[in-house]
């Protein structure tokens, strides 16, 4: 008993994800949130178009990535910084596809769909199982990584068709989208719907919940939005998400010593 209890403990050291709780989607949609009012503040506020901005941003994932690659264990700061940075590029790589190149957020949503569950039967198969609050080796923590970036851009073009091209607006489209996240929430206490297919549907919405809100907070009256800085937005939004990951690792710590 108390090798497998060993055996656990060390398995769980080497764990490079965070426990997926409540705690774990406030901050995650603080992230996308982050990611819409950062990803506009370049592209939009600064004037640097949607492709220079991509690569900015793409230059900071890869850097992000890099240090959480390396990690030997899970590291909030590390953690965090990718997820911001995935946000961040799929909010200005959505707008490049839909906006410059003229796809549009119906084609561009379909394709990038089509991706993501390409992304996710390829990990499948490649690994026998996709794991999503136990990842511990390369392969899996690449393919989670990869399932990430491309979830996040089509979740900001989801965003954007439902608030703009649906002409729900961006607050009642907040309110869709958290309403389907309640709909997944209450699928995962009542069903045996599978966790990972459960995981990846919020980690989708969560993005276009994000991105509403963002462009709640940011775009101008005359469009539904709060018309604030997105630069400030951005600032505060970080500060918050950075209480909270420290709020959630101090009771993680406390309930370890208890």
């Amino acid at each position: 008993m108390k090798s497998q209890h060993a055996s656990s403990t060390a398995s769980d050291a080497l764990n490079k994800v965070p426990q997926v709780t409540i705690a774990f989607w406030i901050v995650k949609i603080c992230a996308t949130t982050l990611g819409e009012t950062g990803g506009d503040a370049l592209s939009m506020q600064l004037n640097l178009g949607y492709a220079v901005s991509t690569l900015i941003f793409l230059a900071f994932f890869a850097i992000t990535l890099t240090a959480q690659l390396k990690a030997t264990r899970y590291h909030p700061a590390f953690y965090w910084a990718v997820v911001v940075a995935t946000t961040t590029v799929g909010t200005t790589t959505s707008d490049y596809i839909d906006r410059t190149l003229g796809l549009g957020y119906v084609l561009s949503s379909i394709l990038l769909f089509t991706l993501v569950l390409i992304i996710l039967t390829a990990w499948h198969f490649s690994t026998g199982r996709v794991r999503v609050d136990h990842v511990t080796d390369r392969k899996n923590e690449t393919f989670y990584w990869i399932t990430i970036l491309v979830s996040n851009t089509l979740g900001t073009a989801l965003g954007d068709f439902v608030a703009s091209s649906a002409g729900v607006g961006f607050e009642n489209g907040a309110l869709i989208f958290s309403a389907l996240l309640v709909i997944v929430a209450m699928l995962h206490y009542t069903t045996r719907i599978s966790t990972s297919v459960l995981f990846w549907s919020a980690y989708v919405l969560s993005r276009p919940l994000g991105a509403t809100l963002g462009d709640t907070l940011t775009k101008p009256t005359a469009q539904g939005g709060l018309n604030l800085s997105r630069i400030a937005s951005s600032l505060v939004i970080a500060v918050v998400m950075v209480i909270l990951i420290i709020i959630t690792q101090r009771a993680k710590r406390e309930r370890r010593l208890a």
